[in-house]
């Protein structure tokens, strides 16, 4: 295994909940159609993919056979080693037990853990009060799953530093810093440098900034030393007015700027060691 200090984790987030095909004709809606750019992903640098499911109109869902065919989709392809990471969100309209299910029974290696309630994107409130995170933090650490803990404003990090007190969450954590999201933090260099610098010391991080704040988050996360997130759930663009063409060119500018900094994208093999994830999914 070559040198990890030279080693970037890339994490693609495929479609989300909110993105949709009007907005983007590359974003994908279909177990096929999300395998597929997972797969297109994974060839392009990305150790890591952000799976959420739609159903056919395009809208959120949470249904455990969209997830399982997915899945088996992805697996399905040759040699495709890449690491699973699966929301506990969905969309804002999901009770608890539609949240966990599908990550009790599929054992991704990652599943986001968001670490607190936001007003959402000016729209409605984005619920993950103390007893459903307890209650995640838990089933994860019994399923073996690493939580990525979702940061959209400083609260969030001292919650964390409480459910980890209490045993809910166990060090070394892992965070996903997300900047620009309307309710949370703005895409500013001072806000992320400011977040990371409040993270548990031994703690992993990747920064990602929201729309028109992707590229200057990612160069100031590839600066601090972060790992990385893109994709069209983030970002739609590739260049101001110009839609990105799927998620992989999201991923190859990545691997892009990395390589402008004497970086290279770590392997899934890679970013099991970096993160220090315990189960490998076939």
């Amino acid at each position: 295994m070559s040198n990890l200090k030279n080693k970037r984790v890339i994490t693609a987030a495929l479609c989300g909940s909110w993105a949709t095909k009007d907005m983007n004709p590359a974003v994908p809606y279909t177990p096929e159609e999300i395998a597929r750019d997972a797969y297109e992903c994974w060839k392009a640098g990305a150790a890591i993919v952000h799976i959420h499911v739609r159903n056919a109109d395009g809208s959120p869902s949470t249904k455990f056979e969209l997830y399982k065919e997915t899945i088996e989709r992805i697996r399905a392809f040759p040699d495709c080693d890449v690491c699973l990471n699966i929301t506990s969100s969905g969309s804002v309209d999901f009770g608890d037990e539609e949240r966990i299910y599908p990550l009790q029974q599929l054992l991704p290696e990652l599943a986001s853990y968001d670490a607190g309630t936001l007003n959402w994107q000016n729209r409605t409130v984005f619920m993950n009060p103390p007893a459903f995170l307890e209650k995640l933090g838990y089933a994860l650490q019994e399923s073996n799953i690493k939580p990525e803990i979702e940061i959209f404003d400083a609260g969030m990090i001292y919650n964390t530093l409480y459910y980890l007190k209490k045993g809910v969450l166990k060090a070394p954590c892992h965070y996903q810093i997300v900047l620009g999201c309307a309710g949370g933090m703005t895409s500013t260099v001072e806000n992320l440098a400011y977040l990371k610098n409040l993270l548990p010391e031994g703690s992993t991080w990747a920064g990602c900034g929201i729309s028109s704040g992707h590229l200057p988050i990612m160069m100031a996360t590839i600066a601090m030393g972060g790992h990385l997130r893109v994709g069209l759930e983030d970002n739609l663009y590739l260049d101001h007015g110009v839609l990105a063409k799927s998620n992989a060119q999201l991923v190859e500018r990545a691997v892009q700027l990395l390589a402008l900094n004497n970086l290279e994208p770590a392997t899934p093999e890679e970013a099991r060691k970096i993160y220090g994830l315990t189960r490998k999914v076939f």
